[in-house]
């Protein structure tokens, strides 16, 4: 069998696969070990008070909440998906938490975007350029949208840096390559930024690394491992005892304070010429 990246073919999943996936969209945006590194780029991008936003790939919508909670934030914010079930819990989270005057939720393409040239003064690729099919593409699509002087952030991981530790140190490398294989479509894309941004008009303002690492205990992790696994032995990738007995192993280590995982993450500013 060959690995599918669930979030690039979320449409054919089932009903529980897509409820995981919502949990675990919903669980990372809550988790502040993660939550840090959106806040950390939002109060780069300096928006003009009437800002129109625009995230491709959102999600259940959790990074737009948390921009329309921000007191500095007063325009309003588009999101786009593939997946309706995702849009559809996007806008029922947005209601719950009363901001969804502000947002607006609908389903689409990344790679051919429904809006006219130049419409948001800001454009955010929020853990979406791992998933999709052409990256280049999107990109370009991004580009198109945002207007002249408005800025692009693109926030994801270099997934072949994903690690758990694992006593058996040669299995736990595989088990972190099967891990990133079945889980992200292009794992080592934010090494190719560099390249790719000037040659859509962009001109990098910003751009920095950050290490998601757990040490003793596991939120951020536990949470993927947990969600992730299951599309490990799915895709045959390795033998399922072998699977369960490593995450049994990552559970026992949670539970006696002994866990330790690890990933590196980077984000890009870059403003349209």
């Amino acid at each position: 069998m060959v690995a599918r990246d669930p979030h690039r073919f979320v449409n054919e999943l089932d009903k529980a696969a897509l409820e995981r996936l919502i949990a675990r969209l919903e669980s990372r945006a809550q988790d502040a070990v993660f939550a840090r590194l959106f806040d950390k780029y939002a109060a780069q991008l300096a928006l003009p008070p009437s800002a129109q936003v625009l995230e491709v790939g959102c999600g259940t919508g959790a990074l737009l909440r948390s921009l329309a909670r921000r007191g500095d934030f007063t325009g309003n914010a588009f999101g786009v998906d593939q997946c309706r079930p995702f849009i559809d819990a996007a806008k029922e989270f947005a209601q719950v938490e009363n901001v969804n005057d502000r947002l607006v939720f609908q389903v689409g393409d990344a790679h051919c975007l429904d809006f006219p040239p130049a419409t948001f003064d800001a454009v955010i690729a929020h853990t979406l350029i791992s998933h999709v099919t052409e990256p280049a593409e999107v990109l370009s699509e991004m580009a198109r949208v945002v207007r002249p002087g408005g800025i692009m952030a693109i926030f994801d991981g270099d997934y072949a840096s994903l690690t758990y530790a694992f006593r058996d140190h040669v299995f736990g490398h595989q088990m972190d390559v099967a891990l990133s294989s079945a889980t992200f479509n292009n794992p080592r894309i934010m090494r190719d930024l560099p390249r790719l941004l000037p040659e859509l008009g962009l001109r990098l303002t910003a751009a920095w690394g950050d290490a998601v690492v757990e040490i003793g205990n596991g939120s951020y992790f536990k949470s993927f491992a947990e969600t992730y696994v299951p599309f490990v032995t799915r895709a045959g990738l390795l033998p399922m005892q072998a699977v369960e007995a490593w995450l049994d192993e990552q559970r026992q280590a949670m539970e006696n304070g002994t866990f330790f995982a690890a990933c590196n993450y980077y984000t890009y500013l870059a403003r349209r010429i």
